[in-house]
């Protein structure tokens, strides 16, 4: 699946929960949108407390599919191009010394 199928799909689902409207208690603008990324990029890290390796990577698969979740969210919102972002990215830290 592409990317912009896959952010198609979140996008979806999202609008048929109707979080993207003004009045959701769940509302999804960019502040939490950004906000809950870096959340849920925290309980990935919850698995990793006190142990080398996760005791359930089911547990952490679905924790990281609430991260590109709102990843994909938060590019969509301010319309930026994911995959184009993280090409020129790749590109820039070609050139840059580690």
């Amino acid at each position: 699946m592409q990317l912009a199928e896959l952010q198609r799909l979140v996008n979806d689902f999202v609008n048929e929960m109707g979080w993207y409207g003004e009045g959701s208690d769940h509302q999804q603008t960019a502040r939490s949108l950004a906000i809950s990324l870096s959340l849920e990029a925290a309980e990935v890290l919850e698995h990793f407390q006190w142990h080398e390796e996760p005791r359930d990577r089911s547990e952490v698969a679905g924790e990281l599919a609430d991260v590109m979740h709102y990843l994909l969210q938060l590019a969509e919102v301010l319309d930026i191009d994911l995959e184009k972002a993280v090409l020129a990215k790749l590109e820039y830290n070609r050139t840059r010394k580690w």
